[in-house]
């Protein structure tokens, strides 16, 4: 069991949002369900994605999502950054700087190549530099110009 467990107010549409994830995540569970006494609606909903757990809270309109926080995905190839990209861009999400974008219920993702951190903490500060220097151009997180970047003066 997770000692911290993040928790999404949503605006009265954590069934939508986990069906959305569902689609997005290969390793998604929904791991329990709490209903409204009255209507039987969603009050909560706890789901694990890629062994983080996650509640989900149908809190309504009185608040939203900031990119002050946001989730990390850390992935080994460039076909992985696309496809999680691509996925969550989806139905209206919005791309922004550097490897970040927010998906279409507000959530801010960053989907980063891990040899992104080797690059940027080469010893060669000048390497370092370039490597920093393409990333800041990007969107969407090319690991072959990144590695370009980095290697070519």
């Amino acid at each position: 069991m997770n000692k911290i467990t993040p928790c999404l107010w949503c605006d009265n549409n954590v069934e939508e949002m986990a069906e959305f994830y569902r689609s997005v995540f290969t390793d998604f569970a929904v791991l329990n369900t709490a209903r409204r006494s009255g209507d039987g609606s969603v009050l909560t909903m706890n789901f694990r994605i890629n062994g983080q757990e996650f509640m989900a809270l149908n809190g309504g309109p009185h608040f939203k999502f900031s990119p002050a926080i946001s989730f990390f995905i850390t992935c080994q190839k460039q076909d992985e950054v696309d496809d999680y990209w691509t996925k969550l861009a989806a139905g209206g999400g919005a791309p922004g700087q550097c490897g970040w974008l927010t998906d279409r219920f507000g959530v801010s993702w960053q989907i980063v190549p891990a040899i992104l951190g080797e690059l940027l903490q080469d010893p060669d500060r000048d390497k370092a530099a370039r490597t920093m220097q393409a990333m800041l151009k990007m969107t969407k997180l090319d690991i072959a110009v990144l590695k370009q970047a980095h290697d070519n003066p």
